[in-house]
């Protein structure tokens, strides 16, 4: 194969979506949630998903993160079709996700909860590690050199050590944060991560954002109603309204889209 060959190969590769979503039908009763929904995530990019409340951005994310079964369409992830996959399958696939508001335990510490994370990665027996010797003591060595390096990375070294449940709220979503990205994933989806945060606290949670991109080179999926927060964060904005696709762009471009306008200032057609 020659060099000009490769460098096309490489770059067709670069250039496939790391998650694909085709066609997507969710309907609740007669309420049609998603209507032929596509999208595609590249790799190390940024995907803003919003819409006004009820757009059907949440069950988007349910069916990309396997707790919704779209009823038509289907899901790519890395090529692989993984539509009837559930959370516990993709979450091992590579996929990993934030929620609105924290799910997080809150009588451990900081690095226990990010700990959690690494589970799905740890091999040693039950009797290993309740024992805690040979292979189980040297794998939580690695397993806890992981999880430092993420509480370097998210500037919470101070508190490592203290419950989650004495955390103020910003702190709570940075561990939460942290625990995602403690499975090691290859994407990550984010649902209103902004979600009952004041000023301070978005500022903050956007820099760490922006901070996991550069150091992860992981694709992000954002669901957000903070528009500054998109327009600063997004390299591409998918917009929803009523379960359908009205616009699909940078964001220079969907702030002068005039459906977007209008979907957002709530006039409809009569």
């Amino acid at each position: 194969m020659n060099a000009g060959a490769v460098d096309t190969s490489r770059a067709a590769s670069a250039a496939s979506p790391v998650l694909r979503a085709e066609g997507l039908h969710m309907a609740f009763g007669g309420i049609v949630a998603l209507n032929e929904v596509s999208i595609d995530v590249r790799a190390d990019e940024l995907v803003a998903i919003i819409g006004p409340n009820g757009a059907g951005k949440t069950s988007l994310m349910n069916c990309l993160g396997g707790f919704y079964r779209p009823q038509r369409g289907r899901i790519l992830f890395s090529g692989e079709d993984v539509s009837g996959h559930g959370v516990h399958q993709l979450a091992r696939a590579g996929l990993a996700r934030t929620f609105q508001g924290t799910h997080v335990f809150p009588g451990l510490t900081v690095l226990e909860n990010i700990m959690v994370g690494r589970h799905m990665h740890m091999r040693a027996s039950i009797a290993q590690a309740f024992m805690h010797f040979g292979a189980a003591s040297a794998e939580e060595s690695r397993h806890r050199e992981v999880a430092e390096e993420i509480i370097d990375l998210l500037e919470i070294e101070s508190i490592r050590h203290q419950p989650v449940g004495s955390l103020g709220y910003g702190l709570r979503k940075r561990v939460d944060l942290g625990r995602a990205l403690a499975q090691e994933p290859k994407i990550l989806l984010m649902d209103e991560p902004m979600a009952g945060m004041n000023t301070e606290e978005k500022e903050d949670l956007a820099r760490f954002v922006i901070d996991v991109r550069e150091a992860r080179k992981i694709p992000v999926v954002l669901v957000e109603h903070d528009m500054g927060v998109v327009m600063d964060l997004a390299d591409r904005i998918y917009v929803l309204d009523f379960g359908r696709l009205i616009a699909e762009g940078p964001p220079a471009e969907i702030q002068r889209d005039p459906h977007v306008i209008k979907a957002y200032l709530g006039e409809r057609d009569q």
